[in-house]
C-alpha cells in the first residue's frame, strides 16, 4: 500500500551544514506558550460557510501542519490570520493578547507573514530589491543587502541577494518570499503548499531551514497535502473537514493511514490498483525529438521512445528536465526543431499520422488530448471568471460530448465532474477563480479526462489535491488505460510513479536517460537515472 511506503531518503549533503544536526529530532514547543489562539472563528461567503466556529492553537517554537481535503477551509482560515480576509465571528489572540487583523499590514505589525502558493515578485528586480519593496522610510540598499545576507546565513538559505528574479529557479523565488517576511520581523510564518513545485532535494533543504527557524523560536504553520512531508517535518497536525475543526494529533503518534481517515471521516484504502496491460499496441512514436525555447536553449535533445495504448507511461525527472516541453511538443503547442512524432490511430487499417507541423486543433481532432496542469492554473488552464459549465464548453463544444456520460450538454458534463470528483463549489456557474486551488485542479483534470481521447497526457495531475482525491484521479487514469487509451503521467512522487505506471521514461537535462519497467525497478534506480544521462535516446525496456 502506498500509505505504508517508506519516504524517499534525504539527499546526502543537503543539511550537513545546517542546525539542528539531527533533523528528525523534534524539540518541545517553548513552554507550551501560545503564539496564536483562534476562538470560534467563522467565515462565510454568501450562503457558503468556509470556516465554522474554529478553535485552534499554534504554540511558540512549533511546526504545525494543517490538513484537510480540498475546500475544507485551510487557506481561508490562514488568510484571516494574514489579513486578507476578516472573520465574521470569533476572536484571534497573538501571544495571549486579543488582536484585530484587518489588513496584511496589521498581520506584519503582529509578526505574522504568509508565503502563498503564487509568488508576488517583480521579475526585473533583484532579490534584495523585492525584499525591501513597499517598506516605508528611506531605504539603504547596501544595508538591506547586508541584512538579507545575515538572514540567509542564520537560517541556511542559499540565495544571492543581487540575483534577478527572472534568473531564479522556483525554489529560489520561494526563498525570496520567505526571507521577505523574516526581513520584516515575522516570528510566525504560514507556508501554503510550499513544496508543490519543489524537487525532493529542494524539499529537504526547505525543511532543514524550517527546523532552523523553529530552533530560533519561530512558529510555523505548513499547509500541505503530502502526508509523508507532514510526518517528516511537523510536531503536531491539525485537521479541518468541511470547514470545521476536527482535532489535532501529535505527529509522532500518527501515520499516513490515520491522518487520511481523520481528514475524510472514514477509513480509506491507500492502494493504487494497477492491472496488467491488455492489448498493448503502439499509439505514438517519438523519434529524435529536439526542441529549443525562445532564447535558443535546447530543452529536448534527440528524445526517442514509444507510447503504447493500454498502458500508463510515467515520465520522471528533476524539475526543468523537459517534461513540460515534451507534452507541449506532442500536443503541437511547442515548436519542434527536428525529429518526428508519429500517431497510430486505434482503427484497424488506419493510416499513421505525422504530428510535427500540425495545428493543435488538427491534432485534437485526431483524438489526442493533453491535460496540462501548469503552476498558473487559471492563467493557462481555465478561464477564472467562468464557472465549471463554461470551462467545460471550451473543450467540448466542438465534439459535443464528454467522457463521463457522452452527453452533448456541457452542463451535464460539469454536473458529473462536480459529483465524481467532489468539487467544492456552490454551483456549476460559480467562478472557478473563487474556488480553492485544489478544486480548480479537479475541474481542469476532470475536463481533460472527459474528452474521450486516444492519448491522454497529464502533467502533475494531482498537484495541490488531497490524498483521497489523488487516489480518485489515479483510478480514473487506470480506467482510461483499461479502455485502451495511451496514458502519459508526468509526476513528482516516485512512489506513485512506481505504483501507478507500467513503464517509466526518465528525463535528465532534456535527454532520455532510461526507460524502465515500473514493476521491476525501484526509487534508487530511477533517482540515479534522474541525475545522469546514459546514452540518450535508447529504450531500456
Amino acid at each position: 500500500m502506498y500509505g505504508k511506503i517508506n519516504r524517499m531518503e534525504q539527499s546526502p549533503g543537503v543539511c550537513e551544514v545546517l542546525q539542528p544536526s539531527a533533523p528528525k529530532e523534534r524539540m518541545t514547543a517553548l513552554e507550551n506558550k501560545c503564539a496564536i489562539k483562534m476562538e470560534n472563528i467563522t467565515k462565510r461567503f454568501g450562503s457558503v460557510v468556509a470556516n465554522n466556529a474554529i478553535n485552534m492553537e499554534l504554540r511558540e517554537g512549533e511546526i504545525l501542519s494543517l490538513l484537510g481535503e480540498n475546500g475544507s477551509g485551510k487557506t481561508t482560515l490562514m488568510n484571516m490570520l494574514s489579513g486578507i480576509y476578516f472573520p465574521d465571528e470569533g476572536q484571534i489572540y497573538i501571544h495571549d493578547k486579543p488582536v484585530t487583523i484587518a489588513s496584511p499590514k496589521d498581520a506584519f505589525d503582529l509578526g505574522i507573514g504568509m508565503i502563498h502558493q503564487h509568488f508576488k515578485l517583480v521579475d526585473l528586480f533583484t532579490a534584495t530589491e523585492n525584499i525591501i519593496l513597499g517598506l516605508e522610510g528611506k531605504l539603504d540598499l547596501n544595508n538591506a543587502r547586508k541584512k538579507v545576507k545575515d538572514i540567509c546565513d542564520r537560517y541556511g538559505f542559499d540565495i544571492d541577494p543581487d540575483m534577478k528574479i527572472y534568473d531564479m529557479s522556483v525554489s529560489q523565488k520561494q526563498t525570496v518570499e520567505i526571507v521577505k517576511v523574516l526581513y520584516r520581523g515575522a516570528d510566525i510564518l504560514i507556508l501554503d503548499e510550499p513544496t508543490a513545485v519543489l524537487t525532493p532535494q529542494e524539499t529537504d533543504k526547505l525543511f532543514a531551514v524550517m527546523r532552523n527557524m523553529k530552533a530560533d523560536g519561530k512558529s510555523l504553520i505548513i499547509i500541505t497535502h503530502k502526508l509523508h512531508e507532514v510526518l517528516d517535518v511537523s510536531d503536531r497536525v491539525a485537521v479541518l473537514r468541511k470547514g470545521e475543526y476536527i482535532g489535532d494529533v501529535q505527529t509522532k503518534d500518527a501515520d499516513q493511514q490515520s491522518l487520511t481517515d481523520m481528514m475524510v471521516g472514514h477509513s480509506v484504502t491507500l492502494n493504487i490498483n494497477r492491472p496488467e496491460p491488455i492489448n498493448v499496441t503502439p499509439r505514438l512514436k517519438l523519434d529524435g525529438l529536439t526542441v529549443f525555447d525562445e532564447l535558443g536553449v535546447k530543452r529536448l535533445d534527440n528524445v526517442s521512445f514509444t507510447i503504447n495504448a493500454g498502458e500508463v507511461l510515467g515520465v520522471a525527472g528533476v524539475a526543468g528536465s523537459g517534461q513540460r516541453e515534451l507534452l507541449e511538443s506532442i500536443a503541437g503547442l511547442y515548436p519542434i526543431q527536428s525529429g518526428s512524432v508519429t500517431f497510430f490511430p486505434p482503427e484497424e487499417n488506419g493510416q499513421s499520422l505525422e504530428l510535427v507541423g500540425k495545428d493543435p486543433m488538427d491534432i485534437r481532432k485526431a483524438g489526442i488530448a493533453m491535460s496540462f496542469v501548469p503552476e498558473d492554473r487559471l492563467g493557462m488552464g481555465l478561464v477564472g471568471s467562468m464557472g465549471m459549465t463554461g470551462n467545460m464548453m471550451l473543450r467540448s463544444w466542438r465534439k459535443g460530448k464528454g467522457a463521463f456520460l457522452n452527453r452533448k450538454d456541457p452542463e451535464a458534463l460539469a454536473q458529473r465532474i462536480w459529483q465524481e470528483l467532489e468539487v467544492v463549489t456552490p454551483s456549476t456557474s460559480f467562478p472557478v477563480r473563487r474556488m480553492s486551488g485544489g478544486n480548480v485542479q479537479k475541474v481542469l483534470v476532470g475536463r481533460e479526462i472527459a474528452q474521450q481521447p486516444s492519448v491522454l497526457m497529464t502533467a502533475y495531475a494531482v498537484r495541490g489535491l488531497d490524498i483521497n482525491t489523488s487516489y480518485t484521479i489515479y483510478n480514473l487514469l487506470t480506467e482510461q488505460k483499461m479502455k485502451g487509451v495511451a496514458v502519459v503521467y508526468v509526476g513528482e512522487d516516485l512512489d506513485v510513479l512506481l505504483e501507478l505506471c507500467d513503464r517509466i521514461v526518465v528525463l535528465c537535462g532534456g535527454q532520455v536517460s532510461g526507460v524502465v519497467d515500473a514493476r521491476k525497478t525501484n526509487k534508487l534506480e530511477v533517482g540515479a537515472l534522474m541525475t545522469r544521462v546514459e546514452g540518450g535516446a535508447k529504450e531500456n525496456a
